[in-house]
C-alpha cells in the first residue's frame, strides 16, 4: 500500500454521510429519469471493477463530486469578482475568490484566474491574454487610442495584422506534446504562425540546446512548454532562459503534471510557475479535482487573463468554481504530498515492471506520471493494444510515440497513467503486477487480418486471456477499493 489515500476514504462517518447523499440524490435523479440514475450507478461499478490507467483521468472525492450538484448551477455570472454583468453574484463572488485563493497559496502565484471550463479553455484565455498585453495595448498606443472603443475600421486593420500571424513553438504532438501547442488542426494551429519542437531521436528527451536554435531562428512570440506524453521532467529555468533570449512570452502547460507541482514533487528548476510568465494547468488528472482549469499569470499578464470573458469565456461555471475551491484546499493538505510523491514512485515502479519484462519504453522509462510503452515490439498497433487491454478490463489510451510510422490514430504506443491507482492505494507491488498483467496480455493478442491485408485495428486475444487478467486484476482492486464504504 502507499500512502493514505484518504481524500477518497477519510473515515466510517464520512462514508456513511456520503453513501446518504448519494442515495438521496440518485433517488431524485431516478423520479425523472431512471436510465440516467441506473447508468450513473454503473459507472460506479465499472470505475471500482476496472484498472484504470488512464494518465489524464483521477478519481475525485466525494466532497468534490457533491460541490458540482447544487444551485451555483443557476447562476449566470458574466465578469469578474465584484464586476459582473449580473445582479446578485456576491455568492459566486465568494467562490471565484476562494478557488483564486487557494490556487494562489498552493502554487506560489501572484495570480490565479478560475473561471476557464477546460485545459483547452485556459489555453486560449493565456494565447489571448498574452496577445492583448504583448500586442493589442502598445498597439493602441501606437495608433493614438485609449482603448478599443477610439479605433477607426482602418485602425482596426492595422490592430488586427499586429494581432494576426505571430508565431508560436511549442512541442510537436508526435513527441508528447499537446494539440493546443500548436498542432495544425487545432485552433492554436490556426491563430499563430507555428513550428514546433521535438524531442532527440536516439533518447526521446527534449534537446534544449535544438529548442534554444529554433528559437533564435523562429524568433516566437510565444514558447510553450509542457506535455501530455512526455514521461520525463522538464527543466522550466532552461526554457525561461530560452524564451528571455529570443524575447519570447514562455507559456507552460502543466495540466498534465500539476499534482506533482502541487505536492512539490516538482521543485526548482522543474517548477514551471516560477519560471513561467503564463501557466495553464486542468484541475482534475493529478491534481485529483473537478473538470476545469486554471490560468496562473504574473502581474504584468493579470489584467489581461482577468479579461477571459468575454475575451474567451462564456459564462462561468460556478458550481465547478466551487468544486475546484474545495479540491485546491484538500491538495494544500499533507497528505496531498505524500500522494504526490507515491505517483512519482508507483509510474517508476510500473516502468521497472515492463522492462524487466521486455517490453520497450519511450525514452527507456520515466520520471514523473507516466509511462509511454511502444508495443511494436509486440507486432501490435496501439489501437490494438488498446483494445485487448479493454477486454481484459485495463483502460488505458493510445497514443503517438516520436516518429510513430501508425500515424495518430492507429498509433504505436499506449500511454499509462499512475495517479488514479494511486488514488485507491497502489504501491510499488500493486503495479509491478499490473505490468505482469499488461504484458501478458499484449504477448497473448495477434493482428488480424482484413480483406485487403493485416488490420491495424483487428486482432485476436488468445482464449482464457481475458478471464485470468481479469480475475487477477479484482483481487488487487478489492484489496484497495475506490470510495470504500460509500454504498449505493
Amino acid at each position: 500500500m502507499t500512502a493514505d489515500s484518504s481524500l477518497t476514504a477519510p473515515g466510517v462517518e464520512y462514508a456513511a454521510t456520503a453513501s446518504e447523499a448519494y442515495r438521496a440524490a440518485l433517488a431524485v435523479i431516478e423520479s425523472v429519469e431512471p436510465r440516467i440514475a441506473a447508468a450513473t450507478r454503473k459507472e460506479l461499478a465499472d470505475q471500482r471493477d476496472s484498472l484504470k490507467l488512464i494518465a489524464s483521468e483521477n478519481y475525485a472525492s466525494p466532497a468534490v463530486l457533491l460541490t458540482m450538484g447544487t444551485w451555483f448551477s443557476d447562476k449566470y455570472a458574466e465578469g469578474t469578482i465584484g464586476h459582473r454583468f449580473y445582479a446578485a453574484c456576491q455568492n459566486v463572488d465568494t467562490v471565484e475568490a476562494l478557488a483564486a485563493e487557494h490556487a494562489r497559496e498552493l502554487f506560489g502565484a501572484p495570480y490565479a484566474y478560475a473561471q476557464p471550463h477546460s485545459g483547452i479553455d485556459a489555453n486560449l484565455v493565456a494565447y489571448w491574454a498574452i496577445l492583448a498585453t504583448r500586442i493589442e495595448a502598445p498597439g493602441l498606443a501606437e495608433l493614438g487610442a485609449k482603448n478599443v472603443n477610439d479605433l477607426s475600421e482602418q485602425d482596426w486593420e492595422a490592430l488586427r495584422a499586429k494581432l494576426g500571424n505571430q508565431r508560436l513553438l511549442g512541442m510537436s504532438l508526435e513527441t508528447g506534446g499537446h494539440l493546443t501547442h500548436g498542432f495544425r488542426p487545432n485552433v492554436s494551429g490556426k491563430m499563430f504562425h507555428q513550428r514546433s519542437y521535438g524531442t532527440d531521436p536516439e533518447t526521446g528527451l527534449i534537446d534544449y540546446a535544438a529548442v534554444a536554435a529554433a528559437a533564435r531562428e523562429f524568433k516566437p512570440l510565444i514558447l510553450v512548454a509542457g506535455y501530455s506524453a512526455y514521461p520525463r521532467r522538464v527543466n522550466f529555468a532552461t526554457m525561461r532562459e530560452i524564451a528571455d533570449e529570443v524575447g519570447a512570452t514562455l507559456l507552460v502547460d502543466m495540466a498534465h503534471f500539476a499534482g506533482l507541482v502541487a505536492g512539490k514533487v516538482f521543485t526548482g528548476d522543474e517548477d514551471p510557475v516560477p519560471h513561467a510568465h503564463v501557466t495553464t494547468t486542468t484541475t482534475h488528472k493529478s491534481l485529483r479535482g473537478p473538470r476545469g482549469g486554471l490560468v496562473l499569470a504574473t502581474e504584468e499578464y493579470a489584467p489581461a487573463v482577468d479579461k477571459g470573458c468575454p475575451m474567451v469565456l462564456g459564462g462561468p461555471l460556478s458550481h465547478v468554481m466551487a468544486a475546484k475551491a474545495v479540491a485546491l484546499a484538500e491538495a494544500r493538505q499533507p497528505a496531498f504530498r505524500e500522494y504526490a510523491q507515491a505517483v512519482a514512485d508507483n509510474a517508476k515502479a510500473l516502468a521497472d515492471g515492463f522492462l524487466k519484462r521486455g517490453a520497450r519504453l519511450v525514452t527507456g522509462g520515466t520520471d514523473n506520471h507516466l509511462v509511454l510503452l511502444d508495443v511494436t515490439s509486440f507486432g501490435l498497433t496501439g489501437r490494438q493494444a488498446e483494445s485487448a487491454l479493454l477486454d481484459a478490463g485495463v483502460v488505458t489510451n493510445r497514443n503517438s510515440i516520436p516518429a510513430d510510422p501508425n500515424g495518430a490514430w492507429y498509433t504505436s504506443g499506449i500511454r499509462f497513467g499512475t495517479p488514479a491507482l494511486t488514488t485507491r492505494g497502489f504501491g510499488a507491488a500493486e503495479f509491478d503486477r499490473v505490468a505482469e498483467l499488461v504484458v501478458d496480455v499484449l504477448k497473448n493478442t495477434q493482428p488480424a487480418a482484413a480483406s485487403n491485408g493485416p488490420s491495424k485495428a483487428k486482432y485476436t486475444l488468445a482464449d482464457g486471456v481475458a478471464d485470468r487478467v481479469h480475475a487477477a486484476s479484482a483481487e488487487i482492486l478489492a484489496a484497495n477499493p475506490l470510495y470504500p464504504g460509500l454504498t449505493l
